[in-house]
């Protein structure tokens, strides 16, 4: 029951300000025990079939697992015994035995009065696999040598052998609660109970037993609790190093920036920094920026603070890091200070966080100008584990409510709806449900869709910062190794961009063809969607000169678009082009009965052109060569569908051959770049 080796770990303080409030994240791989932790089987294990001579695994350790699972599910568990090693094939043997194989050797007794006489569980059970490694086809397997299931004991009942030592885990989600409560001084059999009662789990029925937990809290005093002497030192000298490595990458990059400040005692307190290319990327897309602060550590006890924009491809950019000793206002303040400082006093347009009371006094103070903005998507992972158990069966058809309350674009309809649903499932008093009332200028669409965004609301976008961040600091040990590997993220995150890819024309409208000769693929995808939706609307002229624009199956709601052609702007009542800077499908049905046959200038913003990526586009035949390409096949398929059509057999083996060429085709690796010379299309007919 060590500590795990990864030093991150998602923060579970609730924002209600409640350190009594636990927060379990839905969609995290790693979750805390419930009701069902009480059955002892999974879904793999069910599936689990008895091991047999001859059978195959791809590793040794696919092989433990498997007999692991085997064991559980029939009541006894196993360990590793001997292995042998040659010097050509390594480790070509491994012995997996019963828990109770063997005997235990006598031990000297020590010189003491009344020695302990434990008796020993080994009785010298025969139950084993031994696994063997061959060559087959140049690639290494491990086979089942021997098997046997004979047990010289009695198998214990699900009931029972969940309580076996190796099947006593205790999830990281769990560890820092139990530390939690634990440092406020909660009793081991207290702390027990708290975790029972949070999770609705019934009494005994945890992974894990309170001597467990003894044990946890007995370790990570020595090696995580701040007031220990090794843990101190260790932290102390890590954070040197973390100054002295970010000396040494300023010293080569002069782009590159940090701070940090000190305690009374001189000892590095809260340190910061930024990338040297991170302040051209800021240049082009510092006007959203999502400042995360859902990790922290559970060694050092440092809260992990990282700068991300958005490019103009749709992709995450890293900007820098910040760690804080605390989350207290003056940290948080001393850290939008620093970032500020760094990007040489540019304040950014909208700032994207997480919901965090001292945070948001920061923001307000240091960045009086920015919209703060709190992401839904973190709200949405929170609600589960505050409203889930007093909702119970409840809480599927509050969720189904609540995500139709987000869509709400009118202040006065979420008002209202929010009263509803609060109403209905009796959560008026409830301290979550007003925490969110009280942020809902901060999340709400109705109150932010004025506010620019940059499409860093796109639930892709939010999941592509959190497997970032979980690829990151995945079994990084020490700040030195974390550093190195995110600035090293860094670099290679603000050089990726999407490949140079044909974007194929779907309506032939001229303004389509204009928009994918300016806008990134990412960009051109999304206006092109709005594009093609925009068909489906009637515009009908108002007395005030204003447009409705209405969907012909009432699919969508009424939008009012004004028009102003004396200096071309438009204006949707959904305001997606002030929240995206991507045009809206009213506002290009508009357009398009006014025969515009290039959108104007304005409507293509900067952040979004082909021509202010990071890194310079393919050169500017590549979009005539991708032309050529669909044409030449274009012609090809369409003389090859003529063909075809003459037969039902000549039909039938077309079909054939175009099924395995386009197998082939996908199992072809991806070249960097598009350069194909293509030959006249020279398609005879027969």
């Amino acid at each position: 029951m060590k500590p795990s080796n990864n030093i991150w770990i998602r923060r579970q303080q609730c924002p209600c300000g409640d350190w009594k409030c636990y927060i379990k994240y839905e969609g995290d791989d790693q979750t805390s025990a419930s009701s069902q932790l009480g059955k002892s089987e999974t879904t793999s294990t069910e599936l689990v079939f008895t091991p047999y001579v001859g059978q195959i695994f791809k590793s040794d350790d696919d092989a433990f697992e498997y007999y692991s699972n085997f064991a559980r599910k029939n009541g006894f568990s196993i360990r590793k015994a001997r292995s042998t090693e040659s010097q050509h094939l390594g480790i070509y043997r491994r012995d997996f035995v019963c828990y109770r194989s063997g005997f235990n050797q006598p031990r000297k007794k020590a010189n003491v009065e009344h020695p302990r006489d434990r008796k020993s569980i080994r009785c010298g059970c025969d139950a084993k696999l031994y696994l063997t490694k061959e060559i087959v086809d140049g690639l290494a397997q491990w086979y089942v040598s021997q098997f046997s299931n004979v047990h010289n004991h009695e198998l214990l009942e699900d009931d029972q052998v969940r309580l076996l030592p190796a099947y006593r885990k205790i999830q990281e989600a769990d560890q820092e609660r139990i530390l939690l409560l634990s440092k406020a001084g909660f009793p081991i059999n207290r702390i027990v109970k708290v975790l029972e009662l949070e999770k609705g789990v019934q009494p005994g029925h945890f992974p894990f037993i309170e001597k467990d937990v003894r044990n946890f809290v007995r370790t990570c005093k020595k090696t995580v609790q701040e007031n220990d002497a090794l843990l101190t030192e260790k932290r102390e000298n890590d954070t040197l190093e973390l100054l002295e490595a970010c000396k040494s990458v300023a010293e080569r990059d002069p782009d590159f920036a940090y701070d940090y400040t000190t305690d009374e005692n001189q000892k590095v307190e809260n340190i910061a920094w930024l990338y040297g290319d991170s302040v051209r990327a800021y240049t082009l897309y510092g006007d959203v920026v999502t400042f995360d602060t859902t990790y922290r550590s559970i060694t050092y006890g440092l809260l992990l603070g990282v700068w991300f924009g958005m490019d103009n491809h749709g992709k995450a950019i890293l900007y820098g890091c910040v760690l804080l000793q605390d989350e207290s206002s003056h940290s948080f303040t001393w850290a939008l200070q620093t970032f500020v400082r760094f990007i040489r006093g540019r304040h950014p347009q909208t700032i994207v966080t997480d919901m965090e009371l001292a945070l948001r006094d920061a923001i307000a103070r240091e960045l009086p100008n920015t919209k703060h903005v709190v992401c839904i998507w973190h709200i949405l992972s929170k609600l589960s584990s505050w409203l889930s158990f007093p909702l119970g069966s409840q809480y599927e058809d509050f969720k189904a409510e609540f995500d139709l309350l987000c869509g709400e674009e009118n202040v006065e309809d979420f008002e209202h709806q929010w009263n509803l649903l609060v109403s209905r499932f009796e959560l008026v008093t409830d301290k979550h449900m007003a925490l969110l009332f009280s942020y809902r200028g901060f999340w709400s669409i109705s109150y932010i869709r004025g506010s620019f965004l940059a499409r860093t609301m796109a639930p892709e976008f939010s999941q592509s910062l959190h497997t970032f961040l979980k690829r990151i600091l995945g079994g990084q040990t020490c700040l030195q190794a974390f550093f190195e590997q995110i600035g090293l993220a860094a670099t290679v995150g603000n050089q990726t961009r999407d490949g140079m890819r044909y974007m194929h024309i779907k309506t032939c409208l001229p303004i389509e063809e204009h928009a994918r000769s300016v806008l990134t693929p990412y960009a051109f995808n999304v206006l092109q969607h709005e594009i093609v939706l925009s068909l489906q609307y009637a515009i009908q002229e108002m007395a005030d000169g204003s447009y409705l624009v209405q969907h012909f199956k009432k699919m969508d709601g009424e939008r009012f678009v004004i028009w102003m052609p004396e200096d071309e702007q438009i204006h949707c009542s959904c305001k997606e082009f002030e929240h995206s800077g991507i045009l809206c499908r009213h506002s290009l049905r508009l357009l398009e009965v006014k025969s515009y046959f290039q959108l104007p200038e304005r409507y293509f913003p900067l952040r979004w052109r082909r021509d202010q990526s990071l890194v310079p586009m393919d050169d500017q035949n590549a979009q005539s060569n991708n032309d050529e390409c669909a044409q030449a096949f274009h012609a090809l398929a369409e003389a090859l569908l003529t063909e075809s059509l003459i037969s039902k057999e000549r039909f039938n083996h077309v079909q054939r051959e175009i099924t395995g060429l386009l197998a082939e085709v996908r199992s072809m690796p991806v070249a960097e770049e598009l350069s194909l010379n293509i030959p006249p299309n020279n398609v005879s007919e027969t």
